[in-house]
């Protein structure tokens, strides 16, 4: 099936974000000689921010806007492990809005600097308390001045799920219709997840969806969450998804790695987590001899975790 976007003509960044491309991955090892299973990459990182986050932001910020409770004369803050602040920053460039971001100290150089770039304001938390210390240490700063801050909190805010109510999974169905089987994303907010998955259970055939978490408390997949062991976000329902796999931190990076070398696609290892599950998925239909159609979401690119080379000369007299 090939699905075409043609290029289009928009009056702002924003109106570039989602309508992302779906990509068959069909050069690794395990899906090769089975053109009944077929596995999708969702290129989030298509999005102008580079990230998934990109929806969410905006329809947080867009909705406040529309009801007061955000406007020009206060700060947005928000906890973030890096990309929905790389997002925040962006969209509040485009619309003139002043950004605050509390993030933990150890967030990969390339997303302070570029959240730096849109012109948002940084404040670090404990790295030893990951996203929950970054959580606590806006909380702080939103109740000592409460006037100052417009805090949307993406772990609690509905306009998170429902950005991808409206445009993931409507994105999905206008896409692969009837032939969509299963839906993969991880849990972090669990955003993409809890909206997406209403969206496709609205439709008139079964769509089975996998939830992806990291298999232990202290892992190294960034943006997801171990949700038994961390402060479990408002939003997150386990009962939404069908399925919740776990993936260990080296199976999400390994699968980053192959896509880069077999699939030419240079993702985060929240991606490969994501990947990962969806080919076990593909794999059981594989050996049940069971036609599949499955779509994991791509959340980012692989150079938002390199860390920055200094410019360097040398010369040769």
């Amino acid at each position: 099936m090939s699905v075409l976007h043609r290029a289009r003509t928009l009056d702002r960044v924003l109106d570039a974000i989602g309508k992302t491309p779906l990509v068959r991955l069909a050069r690794l090892k395990e899906l090769r000689d089975a053109p009944d299973v077929k596995v999708y990459a969702k290129l989030e990182l298509a999005n102008p921010g580079g990230s998934v986050k990109d929806r969410a932001a905006r329809q947080m910020i867009l909705d406040a806007l529309a009801d007061g409770r955000l406007s020009r004369e206060k700060i947005l803050v928000d906890s973030t492990s890096g990309n929905t602040g790389v997002a925040y920053a962006m969209i509040g460039a485009a619309l003139g809005l002043k950004i605050e971001l509390v993030m933990p100290r150890n967030v990969t150089e390339p997303r302070k600097r570029v959240a730096r770039a849109y012109g948002a304001k940084l404040t670090f938390s404990d790295p030893m308390e990951g996203s929950d210390g970054a959580i606590r240490e806006v909380r702080k700063m939103v109740e000592a001045d409460p006037d100052r801050y417009f805090y949307p909190d993406q772990y609690s805010n509905p306009s998170n799920p429902g950005a991808h109510y409206l445009g993931t999974g409507v994105e999905l169905l206008d896409d692969l219709g009837r032939e969509l089987t299963h839906f993969v994303a991880g849990l972090g907010t669990s955003g993409t997840m809890m909206g997406t998955t209403r969206r496709l259970k609205e439709a008139p055939f079964p769509i089975r969806c996998v939830a992806v978490e990291p298999d232990q408390p202290l892992h190294g997949l960034e943006g997801l969450k171990h949700m038994a062991s961390s402060l479990v976000p408002a939003i997150y329902d386990p009962q939404v998804p069908d399925e919740i796999m776990p993936v260990c931190t080296e199976e999400g990076w390994d699968m980053a790695d192959r896509l880069a070398r077999e699939e030419g696609l240079h993702v985060g290892h929240s991606s490969g987590a994501n990947v990962w599950a969806a080919v076990q998925l593909a794999k059981q239909h594989v050996a049940a001899g069971k036609p599949a159609c499955i779509v994991a979401i791509v959340c980012d690119r692989g150079d938002r975790y390199f860390a920055p080379m200094k410019w360097e000369r040398s010369y040769v007299w």
